[in-house]
């Protein structure tokens, strides 16, 4: 097994990790923390999935895909927010 220390830049220690925000303003911001959170992690699966190839490569490629998508859509969510407190 090859084992790497994670030494990106971050902590993943979260105020809120029940999920529940107190506020809008609350909701907005931890919505936006989130999505410029997980576009870095998307940044790092790509990075890695350049070290691997076959089957491993495929199936790291498709997580990566699938993280994009689900990320989109809480940019959506994040976006829907914004227009309806307009």
């Amino acid at each position: 097994m090859h084992e790497n220390e994670h030494t990106h830049g971050h902590a993943h220690d979260h105020e809120h990790a029940s999920g529940e925000a107190t506020s809008r303003e609350e909701t907005l911001a931890l919505l936006s923390y989130m999505v410029h959170h997980n576009k870095h992690h998307a940044e790092e699966l790509s990075g890695l999935s350049k070290s691997l190839s076959g089957d491993a490569a495929a199936a790291l490629q498709k997580a990566i895909s699938a993280f994009e998508n689900g990320n989109a859509e809480l940019e959506r969510a994040l976006e829907l927010m914004k227009e309806e407190s307009c």
